[in-house]
């Protein structure tokens, strides 16, 4: 390996320590135990439960990191039994709960909590959260118990819900995997589920206290929590059925092409945008998209600058504009268009929102005042009239999903995601990419003839609709809702951008635009305040600069799908000189996988390759090697573009 980074940063951009759950078993029953929560509980291999965990958040979503004592953990050939005490605090309040989790050789498992509020206590959300996982779950049958013990049919939602598809629930009884039924009830409260993928999670969450229900309550002082998760299974797996997938390339033909990659612009990054432009201009990137928000300070310098910017590097400048005024929005706007009239009119494309829709509005919550959409994008209409007119969400996809534009008066329905909205560990990020089918397909039930975009998007949140911002993360570790992410600028991050492109392409995207030129989100190294190992001392381009370099090229090809396995995220692309397959590994163990024939030339993005690509912004021409093979092992989060004879 060259000399330079940790492999921890290599990999993940940090050198934050992980300590990696351990495996409960008991006969054919697993589950992973980390940090006092249960992940993958599965039976005979087969995930029966993505999650059971009981969390406690503050008042603005945020999730403490309980301080864990007394840690118990008794094994046995037929079970298991963890127990201990956890303490959830701040300078201002504290939350006291004891667990205990049981799990059995006949595949039951229970875990419970009994917690007291050391002082009054303000939350949230505090108690059971419960996840059921999505593949090969999605859009199949539910017995739904209910809290009054009504028993219904239903079915997981296969485009995805924008509220909450099943209420006042006790249990839940599905199939999953043929012949083999679990059944997860969940006692102390009442439950109801709300459909994750709205925020690229690949789950289904179940939940204590309704969000009809006022948020944030006091739990007072000395108020008492009893709650608990029971898992059951019956029935037998079916003969054949496994619970691995394929670890083969097939291909198939989407009849998509490519689409175009695009990069956003935060304007905070406008200066070193420019002195970088050389590099990123070898990107390829076809958009450049800049925010220009009048409550950060933007103005017709901004503008200026994004135009620059885009120029400098060879893309075309969309606008991405923010509408302080909910009573003067027409005027406003009109302002605004002249303004970008007098620059001569450089936006072809003009994505417009309302101030009021970078917030979030939970279900149950009264909307707050805003322009009434169809005015609002009539007067967009007025103001830029010769430029294509974009609406949707600059926050998130789940925003959109749950106040959708009018499709009828715009060109373009946008939307933009992150990976760390409930999660900030590395699965949680990469398991997500599971998520986005289910996105690009609800996205284009939305937009209906109308095409859509999706991004800017990165691991990292750029804003923050329930919460004043993102997390500045000046520890540079890994959390939930961070603005600079260590991920973004390690060979995860590279097998994420890949996993997204893939996903969003095969979902008919019109326009891709991930991360960004240089800052939190950048493709370039520049300095900053928050640590950047490695970066900080020998500058140059993080992984996936190779990457999305590689992806821009393809640009216009014909696309086919790629199918590898659940640990392999792939695209593939089909050209004159015959097919081009880009294939990453999207987790912390080596994967080695059949190719569909014998590739000629091999470019490999692993950690043994990192610094040599760090340094090289040509590498992925100059570090192709002959391959002449049909098999390719990767290396954790590994990334290979090949080209097949």
């Amino acid at each position: 390996m060259n000399a330079g980074p940790s492999l921890s940063a290599r990999l993940f951009g940090t050198e934050e320590p992980v300590t990696p759950p351990r495996l409960l078993a008991a006969g054919p029953l697993t589950a992973e135990l980390d940090t006092g929560n249960l992940r993958h509980i599965r039976y005979r291999g087969v995930e029966l439960i993505r999650a059971v965990s009981f969390i406690v958040r503050d008042r603005n979503w945020g999730t403490y990191n309980p301080e864990i004592r007394d840690l118990a953990v008794e094994e046995r050939a037929d079970g298991f039994t963890v127990t201990y005490s956890a303490l959830a605090r701040d300078a201002g309040q504290s939350f006291r709960y004891a667990a205990r989790i049981e799990g059995s050789a006949d595949g039951s498992l229970a875990f419970s909590a009994e917690g007291i509020a050391e002082t009054d206590f303000l939350t949230n959300r505090t108690g059971f959260v419960v996840l059921h996982p999505i593949v090969g779950v999605s859009g199949r049958p539910v017995t739904v118990e209910h809290v009054d013990g009504t028993i219904e049919p239903s079915r997981f939602p296969e485009i995805i819900d924008p509220v909450q598809p099943m209420m006042n629930l006790r249990a839940l009884t599905h199939e999953a995997a043929p012949g083999l039924s679990v059944t997860c009830r969940m006692e102390g409260d009442t439950y109801e589920m709300e459909d994750q993928r709205n925020w690229t999670d690949a789950s289904y969450k179940t939940y204590v206290r309704p969000l009809a229900l006022p948020w944030p309550y006091t739990l007072a002082e000395g108020s008492r929590i009893e709650q608990a998760v029971r898992v059951t299974v019956s029935g037998a797996l079916a003969a054949g059925v496994t619970a691995d997938g394929p670890t083969a390339v097939t291909l198939a033909p989407t009849g998509r092409t490519v689409p175009p990659l695009g990069l956003g612009l935060d304007p905070d990054e406008i200066a070193d945008t420019l002195a970088a432009a050389d590099v990123l201009r070898r990107v390829g990137a076809r958009v450049l998209i800049g925010l220009h928000d009048p409550a950060r300070g933007h103005d017709g310098a901004t503008l200026e600058g994004i135009v620059a910017a885009a120029r400098a590097i060879g893309a075309e400048p969309w606008l991405e504009a923010v509408i302080q005024s909910v009573d003067g929005y027409a005027e406003e706007i009109a302002a605004l268009g002249r303004t970008v009239a007098a620059l001569g009119a450089p936006f072809p494309t003009v994505l417009v929102s309302p101030a009021p829709d970078l917030k979030c509005t939970l279900p149950g919550s009264v909307w707050p005042p805003a322009p009434p959409p169809r005015a609002f994008f009539a007067a967009a209409r007025a103001a830029f009239p010769g430029a294509r007119l974009g609406g949707g969400m600059f926050s998130l996809f789940t925003e959109m999903n749950r106040k959708r534009p009018p499709v009828d008066l715009i060109d373009l329905v946008s939307f933009t995601t992150t990976a760390t909205l409930h999660a900030g560990d590395d699965h949680s990020i990469t398991e997500g990419l599971e998520a986005l089918p289910a996105i690009a397909l609800s996205a284009a039930a939305i937009a209906g003839d109308t095409p859509y975009a999706v991004g800017p998007s990165a691991i990292g949140m750029r804003m923050n609709p329930y919460g004043e911002a993102p997390l500045a993360n000046p520890g540079n570790i890994r959390q939930a809702m961070n603005f600079n992410d260590p991920r973004h600028r390690g060979l995860l991050g590279a097998a994420w951008v890949l996993g997204f492109f893939a996903r969003f392409a095969t979902g008919g995207a019109e326009t891709i635009t991930l991360g960004g030129t240089t800052g939190a989100f950048g493709l370039v190294s520049r300095p900053h305040p928050w640590p950047q190992p490695y970066f900080d001392e020998a500058g140059g381009v993080y992984p996936m600069f190779h990457v999305l370099a590689g992806l821009a090229r393809l640009a216009g090809r014909p696309l086919l799908a790629v199918e590898a396995g659940r640990a392999i995220e792939g695209l593939a692309a089909e050209g004159a000189d015959g097919t081009e397959l880009w294939l990453a590994n999207r987790t912390g163990t080596v994967q080695t996988v059949t190719l569909p024939g014998v590739a000629r030339d091999l470019f490999l993005l692993d950690a043994d390759r990192f610094v040599a690509a760090a340094q090289d912004a040509d590498a992925l021409d100059r570090s192709t090697q002959p391959y002449g093979r049909a098999e390719i092992t990767l290396s954790p989060y590994a990334v290979a573009r090949l080209r097949l004879a």
